[in-house]
């Protein structure tokens, strides 16, 4: 997929989930070009030298939590410096600074300062989210404001306790965003005026990314509050379903993703996972569980890393206890919730699947290679390449793009 039919496959990708119109090999939003993790880049590397990947640039960054996105040759990141937060561009072969915008000031919290969301580009605009709840809309070239809005203030809500993280969703000529505010619980704007399209839902804040999800034949936006999951009409917000999922503190924080029509969410904080099917109710739907792991006993309760489906199985960090003390790599069948296997004690971290390979991050600040294969954890490199991170790596062209709290960094990734 790397250059072969590029355009084409990049028109199919804006349509269905608002990703860059610039290569196929881009990485344009949270998750990637398909917002579930996974890449079709093919020709990486399946070890590492002992000295560790190829380092090919590494420039200084700053507090947050955003993930990288990469399109038309730039890498985007939210990051917060000098007492604001910023929305900062890089060449992304070099590293050397394009641009930067400041979009608020400082956002502070106890579980960690600066902002949380990935920014999303779409063809020349970019998308992005800070810690407070403002929405803003900028120019790819030089990063301008095109319009902005506090989505969370304007609809009498409050910011989530641990900050407002959600990636905006770009469907179609809209951008959509959770705000956990009343009757705004997802709300969506004319991408390119910035006008209000809908808002839906009386739900609690959660810290989820929505998706585009094909779900019981039909496809429509998925949304993960703090209290419920949600279905929804891309076009007028009609809320198609509802799946009442509750969990300490709000804390639904992976995306959701589609399984054989059906839809998979998990939450850390000992909850677990439920596996969703969707009867046609007329114009709405009803959810019911086809399978559920709930509780201590759980196979997988992802704290806030998305879990990656591959061939029909689940790869994704398993929180064990209140506030993870323990957190183990574990592999699902996706259709029955049935273990396949166990990493023990593995740590916090955060995965991508491209080429037959999971690419890990750990809070260690280590890039992980392991094969992804049911059978059992087979890991195949290992090399501290940064400090603390809890970013998924971001995958463009052969290079993988990781990033801290000080420091962005370029490494080769293609054989």
């Amino acid at each position: 997929m790397n250059h072969v039919h590029a355009a084409r496959i990049a028109l199919v990708v804006f349509a269905s989930v608002g990703a860059s119109l610039a290569t196929g090999a881009d990485w344009p939003q949270f998750l990637g070009p398909n917002r579930n993790g996974v890449s079709a880049e093919t020709g990486l590397v399946d070890s590492f030298p002992k000295s560790g990947p190829k380092e090919i640039w590494r420039a200084k960054g700053g507090v947050g939590m955003s993930g990288m996105a990469i399109s038309g040759g730039r890498a985007l990141t939210l990051i917060q410096k000098e007492g604001q937060q910023w929305l900062i561009a890089l060449d992304a072969a070099t590293g050397k600074s394009l641009w930067q915008t400041p979009l608020a000031a400082e956002y502070e919290n106890q579980m960690g300062n600066g902002p949380r969301a990935t920014p999303t580009i779409v063809a020349d605009k970019v998308f992005v989210y800070t810690g407070e709840g403002i929405l803003s809309a900028h120019n790819f070239s030089d990063g301008k404001q095109l319009w902005s809005h506090n989505v969370v203030k304007d609809h009498g809500g409050e910011p989530a306790d641990y900050g407002m993280a959600c990636s905006p969703l770009v469907v179609g000529k809209l951008v959509v965003v959770t705000a956990g505010a009343p009757k705004a619980a997802v709300v969506a704007y004319d991408a390119a005026s910035g006008k209000e399209a809908w808002a839906v839902g009386d739900e609690l804040s959660g810290y989820s990314s929505p998706a585009l999800l094909e779900a019981g034949g039909k496809k429509q936006i998925v949304a993960y509050t703090g209290s419920a999951i949600l279905g929804v009409e891309p076009e007028d917000g009609k809320r198609l379903w509802r799946y009442e999922y509750e969990t300490d503190f709000g804390c639904n924080i992976a995306t959701p993703l589609a399984v054989e029509g059906n839809v998979f969410c998990s939450s850390g904080e000992n909850h677990g996972s439920v596996l969703l099917s969707l009867k046609p109710n007329g114009t709405t739907f009803t959810a019911k569980s086809v399978w559920e792991s709930q509780g201590p006993s759980s196979v997988l309760r992802a704290e806030w890393q998305t879990p990656i489906l591959v061939d029909g199985y689940l790869y994704g960090f398993d929180n064990v206890g209140s506030a993870g003390p323990v957190t183990h790599l574990t592999c699902v069948e996706a259709a029955t919730g049935k273990r396949m296997w166990q990493q023990p004690r593995f740590g916090k971290g955060n995965l991508i699947y491209a080429d037959g390979k999971l690419f890990l991050t750990t809070m260690k600040g280590e890039l992980i290679i392991a094969r992804a294969i049911p059978k059992a954890y087979e890991e195949l490199g290992r090399a501290t390449i940064l400090g603390q991170t809890r970013q998924a790596p971001a995958l463009s062209d052969g290079r993988i793009y990781l990033r801290d709290d000080k420091e962005i960094v370029c490494v080769e990734a293609s054989k």
